[in-house]
């Protein structure tokens, strides 16, 4: 998992001010800045002191300009987790004081999307904390009161944070690919995500885990949370008769596509492609360039009746779950290493490497 960074107001500044990791534009570098603590808190809101939040491949994409939503300066961050502060008019002032997790997506409320529960949809968001709005890589962030989740005591802050993308895109993705008992599954790059989706896939769904990835290290954490099968993916061309061996020559029943290059893409589909007939394969991973296109000629997919899905995010409910399954031990979060705020490019180094 993307390393934790711990968010503790330094003695040094005053009480209106903090710490906060800022985007200023594509191609430019992360910066700690002094910045103010969000003062304008709305009836609806509250503000919670960041105890831990974590790092992604988000900020990753960011820097490189792979994401270019055209807001900045902004606070980075969208996996944190802390404690109430300051509540709103319209919030019960027993909540100071709470654990909570944060929920990254604001919806309109009045959509379709946002009627139903899918925020992550939504056309209008109203804030997207560390996408287009200031986020949790700082010492405070401001968030609706329905965003701040309840966290168990005997869940730390450290182990909390990772939930709040690398699990709840597991859940999302998962949900989404309806699978089935039984079923092969494949991970094509274990990361965050897919460390969450080895273990809920093998805990809650009783399927038959194949995990693959280029790092021997990530396919021994893999196997030990559960897959039944890893396979070394250095050589992308060679991913596909692997699966093929190990489903008796079926093919994956659905893949988690979390990496999103060419060659993994190419790996799934096609005649001889990984993925099985009436195959899922949900696309989690992306990056950019024409290069990191998906293609795929459509008379494999035609024949064997296959279904391509997009996950993005999560929804309300799907955290909430995370956060039950977490608690409950099912899902375990990896934690690579914890450092304080000011280490963040430490951080993002390591994501990097």
């Amino acid at each position: 998992r993307p390393s934790n960074l711990s968010a503790h107001q330094k003695s040094t500044m005053t009480s209106s001010e903090m710490k906060a990791v800022r985007y200023h534009g594509p191609n430019e570098p992360l910066r700690l800045e002094t910045v103010a603590v969000p003062s304008d808190l709305g009836s609806d809101d509250v503000l919670v002191q960041v105890q831990a939040a974590a790092l992604c491949h988000t900020e990753l994409h960011f820097c490189d300009g792979t994401l270019n939503l055209g807001v900045k300066p902004i606070t980075m961050g969208h996996e944190a987790a802390g404690i109430i502060t300051q509540v709103g008019s319209n919030v019960s002032e027993s909540r100071v004081g709470e654990r909570v997790i944060v929920y990254y997506y604001v919806g309109c409320s009045d959509c379709r999307w946002c009627q139903k529960g899918q925020e992550q949809l939504c056309p209008a968001l109203k804030a997207e904390f560390g996408f287009i709005s200031d986020g949790g890589l700082a010492n405070f962030v401001k968030a609706p009161a329905r965003n701040a989740v309840l966290l168990p005591d005997d869940l730390s802050f450290v182990d909390a944070a990772p939930i709040g993308c690398g699990v709840t895109t597991a859940v999302h993705a998962a949900k989404l690919a309806k699978i089935q008992e039984g079923e092969y599954v494949m991970i094509y790059g274990v990361n965050g995500v897919g460390f969450g989706l080895v273990q809920l896939l093998k805990h809650k769904y009783k399927a038959k885990v194949i995990a693959v990835s280029r790092t021997p290290a990530k396919l021994e954490k893999a196997k030990e949370l559960g897959a039944d099968v890893v396979i070394d993916g250095s050589d992308a061309s060679s991913v596909a008769a692997a699966v093929r061996e190990c489903t008796n020559g079926e093919g994956a029943d659905v893949i988690f596509e979390c990496v999103g290059r060419r060659e993994t893409m190419d790996a799934c589909v096609g005649w001889a492609g990984a993925l099985g007939r009436r195959g899922r394969l949900v696309m989690v991973g992306y990056h950019a360039g024409d290069e990191h296109e998906f293609r795929c000629h459509p008379i494999p997919m035609i024949v064997y009746e296959q279904t391509i899905l997009g996950s993005v995010g999560a929804t309300l409910e799907d955290l909430k779950d995370a956060v039950e399954l977490v608690a409950q031990g099912h899902v375990r979060t990896i934690v690579d290493s914890t450092m304080p705020l000011e280490e963040f490019q430490k951080g993002l180094d390591c994501i990097r490497s």
